[in-house]
């Protein structure tokens, strides 16, 4: 399992915290440090089976900046979230050709 991290988000943190008490030790992604590709984001979300809309933080002031709106095509939002990882939602899990968005955290146990 791989897990899309940021350990400055508390829900991020969690969603670690759960894995590994279930006996679980995910590859960790710093994704901040470490950004998706275009190509990556585009398999998670086919992975996730949602819109790109659904995997990102329409809040974060770049997506303001970027003037993304939350109907843009899904070819532009993976772009802009390869170019500013900022935007993907977190944590975000992915075991084989699954992933799931942990928000609430406890919902990346349905991976197991």
């Amino acid at each position: 399992m791989i897990l899309w991290h940021n350990p400055r988000c508390s829900k991020s943190r969690e969603a670690l915290k759960l894995l590994e008490a279930h006996g679980v030790r995910p590859e960790i992604r710093k994704y901040l440090e470490d950004a998706p590709t275009y190509e990556e984001l585009k398999a998670a979300r086919t992975a996730l089976n949602l819109p790109a809309i659904e995997m990102m933080r329409s809040k974060e002031p770049a997506f303001r900046e970027l003037g993304l709106s939350k109907d843009a095509d899904d070819d532009t939002l993976l772009r802009a979230m390869a170019a500013e990882p900022r935007l993907i939602e977190r944590p975000l899990a992915i075991e084989g050709p699954r992933a799931i968005l942990g928000r609430p955290p406890e919902k990346v146990l349905d991976l197991l």
